[in-house]
Order: structure tokens, then C-alpha cells, then sequence
């Protein structure tokens, strides 16, 4: 199946989950859904829908913003979908909490007035 995920590639996302995810369960189409999910989220979090002027308006820098974001969610999903790939729970948690703090700092990038201002006149 190909990826339809608009933000982020799989490769992207399965990256970003490291060594221990489930590679049966966390496949293409669990990951298609996953990216879906996030691409929606962000779009709600950020109160614009990127996903509608992705192709046409949007620079690369916005577009590797919204890249890390989503994979960085999708890689949360993953990781949190079965931990025992991992060498333990901690390094799990450490692989989450890293990419938590790199979604949030991304909405937080996507959000500011100075940023819409910079997206919307790319």
C-alpha cells in the first residue's frame, strides 16, 4: 500500500520510533492512519488547515516544520502501541519524551503571530 500521509514519509516517522517498535503491527496502514490523525490534530492545534494549502502555497520551511511535527506524533503513537522491542521501558520513554518536546515546540513554531505572518506570505 503507499503512504498517504501528506506532512511526513514513513520512513520519517518509523526514524523517529527507533530499533524497537513492532514491525507487524506498526505497519503502512497503521501508519497512514497514524499520520491522518496528526496531520488532523496539528491542523486543529494550529486553528489553520495546512493540509489544504500544502502542495500549492506552503514553502519547504513550513513544509519540514509540519514534517517534523507529524512524525515525531506518529512516532509517539508507535512507540506507545508496544514497548517490549525495547531494551526497556525507560529507553521508550526517553524516545517519547524527546519527540513530545519536539511536537510541541513545532506547534508553538507554527503558531506565533510572526510565524502565520511568515507562513501566509511565503
Amino acid at each position: 500500500m503507499a503512504h498517504e500521509g501528506i506532512f511526513a514519509t514513513s520512513d520519517e516517522c518509523i526514524f523517529k520510533m527507533g530499533n524497537g517498535y513492532d514491525t507487524v503491527s506498526v505497519d503502512e496502514d497503521r501508519i497512514n492512519e497514524l499520520c491522518k490523525q496528526a496531520e488532523s490534530y496539528i491542523n486543529v492545534l494550529c486553528n489553520f488547515n495546512f493540509s489544504d494549502v500544502y502542495a500549492a502555497t506552503l514553502n519547504v520551511d513550513v513544509k519540514y516544520i509540519l514534517s517534523e511535527a507529524a512524525s515525531n506524533l506518529v512516532a509517539i503513537y508507535g512507540i506507545q502501541y508496544d514497548m517490549s522491542g525495547y531494551n526497556s521501558s525507560r529507553e521508550a520513554e526517553n524516545i517519547i519524551n524527546v519527540n513530545w518536546a519536539r511536537f510541541n515546540q513545532c506547534i508553538k513554531l507554527l503558531n506565533g503571530q510572526n510565524q502565520r505572518d511568515f507562513i501566509n506570505n511565503a
